[in-house]
């Protein structure tokens, strides 16, 4: 069975936050991870937004507590990242370093820790 590129995209996510997951449970209970073909589309990115020159690859949305509480979110872009890559492996390393960025910032921590 073959599968599209948006599946194994999402495979790629999913296994980088699985990983992240077991070691940071208590940290990331709560947290959404998503992921959207292209970023919306605005003029000026906040500083949530992960980019590369002025191509935004993933956005951290820290959410907002209280009653009705917004969880924190961290949206990975996909075709920005599948065009920075050669193959594969490097679309794996890529989402990787980019998921442990936005965790990252949202645990106040710096992405060589998390690594």
């Amino acid at each position: 069975m073959s599968r599209t590129k948006a599946e194994i995209f999402d495979d790629l996510v999913l296994d980088t936050v699985e990983g992240l997951e077991r070691r940071y449970a208590q940290e990331l209970a709560g947290v959404e991870f998503a992921v959207e073909d292209v970023p919306p589309d605005l003029n000026v990115y906040d500083s949530d937004v992960l980019e590369d020159g002025s191509v935004p690859l993933a956005r951290l949305l820290p959410g907002r507590p209280g009653r009705h509480g917004v969880p924190p979110r961290i949206v990975v872009y996909r075709r920005p990242l599948e065009f920075r890559s050669g193959d594969r492996d490097d679309l794996a390393d890529l989402v990787r370093d980019v998921v442990i960025e936005q965790v990252a910032n949202l645990l106040g921590m710096s992405p060589d820790d998390i690594q």
